[in-house]
């Protein structure tokens, strides 16, 4: 278990960003687990004998077990000397395959991967079709059924916008103010996949998750377009659908 305060790490002479790209398919999320394997884990213990000191470091978000990330932005201080435009190669000779540093920045001592972010794009993946395609089945959602997009696409109008959107917070989590703000939303067709993009301010916990789950239901004819803008006004989670299962959700990019 780490130690050091966040004051002792921020005497250090240097603050790194990193980002990140990993499977999560192997690991129980993002945040450093005692009993269970999470990227963070695996990123400050090999991160430790690169720089050769303790990396505590702070993440842009916290993905659930099976989330991928394209995108993930972390940020550390350290004392450690390695010249940043080695940091890439150096930490990817020592990360296992499944978790890759794809860029490195020494940035000011005020930035945090957390709190300067501004906002985020996630996108969610919908495997369709008669069989499903084995070597996608941990990267998406398979459902056999056809969805209707033009109904899927008039719910996600609703999206758009801020709005509260209780009724897609996870059921249990973290009180918090519950309002976001939704640039854009939407779901096209590639081929065998659907695939929902969501760039926003920021997320609740679950919150693409139960979004696509509900967004289903439009698709399946079980929910209508307007039902759906009365659940999301109802503010009541148990009105909502399903959380959508997580191999099918990826971290795209986050904005500062």
């Amino acid at each position: 278990m780490k130690t050091e305060n966040k004051d002792s790490m921020k005497q250090r002479k240097r603050n790194i960003k990193l980002l990140i790209s990993y499977d999560g398919g192997n690991y129980h999320g993002f945040q450093r687990q005692n009993n269970s394997l999470a990227v963070q884990n695996i990123l400050e213990k090999k991160l430790e004998i690169l720089f050769g000191d303790t990396i505590e470091m702070a993440a842009s978000g916290r993905t659930d077990a099976g989330v991928h990330a394209y995108g993930q932005v972390v940020n550390f201080f350290t004392d450690g000397t390695i010249p940043i435009d080695r940091v890439v190669r150096a930490a990817n000779s020592l990360l296992p395959n499944d978790i890759v540093v794809k860029a490195a920045d020494e940035v000011d001592f005020d930035f945090s991967a957390r709190h300067s972010a501004i906002s985020k794009i996630y996108i969610y993946r919908i495997q369709q079709g008669e069989i499903l395609d084995p070597f996608l089945r941990n990267y998406t959602w398979y459902i056999r059924s056809g969805l209707n997009l033009v109904a899927i696409q008039q719910a996600l109008a609703y999206v758009v916008g801020e709005h509260d959107f209780s009724a897609f917070q996870a059921a249990g989590s973290v009180p918090m103010l519950p309002v976001r703000t939704i640039y854009e939303a939407t779901c096209e067709q590639k081929g065998s996949i659907i695939e929902f993009s969501f760039f926003g301010n920021g997320f609740l916990y679950h919150m693409v998750r139960n979004l696509v789950g509900t967004l289903v239901n439009v698709g399946t004819g079980k929910t209508t377009p307007t039902r759906f803008k009365e659940i999301m006004d109802g503010k009541d989670r148990k009105k909502a659908g399903a959380t959508a299962p997580a191999q099918g959700l990826y971290l795209k990019q986050v904005n500062y």
